[in-house]
């Protein structure tokens, strides 16, 4: 009478026990890394430009005439990382530019470049897609100041966005060709600037973040 009983018993306890040893299958990997692991919500991305390249805004998307900056970097607070394959997203809250000079007639140099209408929104794909985007109602911008002859002019430019490509072979983001348009500013002003630039490697507290 007592044997069923006992044998439910023990197949309840083996199974109990098959459980307690058999581990939880693993979550992947965020959509970004470091060799550290998952980037948390909350770090700050920094990189500057590729060893050895400029940022270029120049007046057509094969030219050379424009404006070309040895130095610059950004900065950028993850907002979500979810697990591979998906989309992590960013705040854009930095983006600067120095030691720029001037390939335009009647331009004598660069007092400065700022980025306007901070942050930005910045989603990562899986696929290694990078997109910046505005916030609503408003737009990407930047404000050229050239030196010339007559003194200084303020060129600004306006974008909807801005598309790069990450590569996790040396952890760099590239824009190339990105196209703005002047809004304001003298005829000095090229009518469009196409932006292009390599920052690598993109870090996380001096660790290269990878896409998943």
């Amino acid at each position: 009478m007592r044997t069923r009983p006992l044998l439910a018993l023990a197949g309840t306890v083996a199974a109990l026990s098959l459980t307690a040893v058999t581990p939880a299958s693993a979550a992947g990997p965020a959509v970004l890394t470091t060799a550290n692991g998952d980037v948390a919500v909350g770090d700050v991305l920094n990189a500057s430009l590729a060893s050895g390249t400029n940022a270029t805004l120049y007046s057509s998307a094969t030219g050379t005439s424009g404006v070309s900056c040895a130095s610059s970097g950004f900065s950028a607070t993850v907002t979500d990382n979810p697990t591979a394959p998906g989309t992590a997203t960013e705040s854009l809250t930095a983006h600067t530019f120095g030691n720029c000079s001037a390939n335009v007639a009647g331009v004598l140099g660069v007092t400065s470049i700022t980025v306007n209408n901070l942050p930005y929104k910045a989603t990562v794909s899986s696929a290694g897609t990078l997109t910046v985007t505005p916030a609503a109602g408003s737009s990407i911008q930047t404000t050229v100041v050239l030196r010339t002859l007559l003194g200084s002019i303020n060129c600004v430019y306006r974008g909807p966005s801005l598309t790069g490509t990450a590569n996790n072979a040396d952890h760099s983001i590239t824009f190339t060709a990105q196209q703005f348009t002047k809004v304001s500013g003298s005829s000095l002003c090229f009518a469009n600037g196409y932006f292009s630039a390599k920052y690598a490697p993109v870090t996380d507290a001096g660790a290269a973040v990878t896409v998943n």
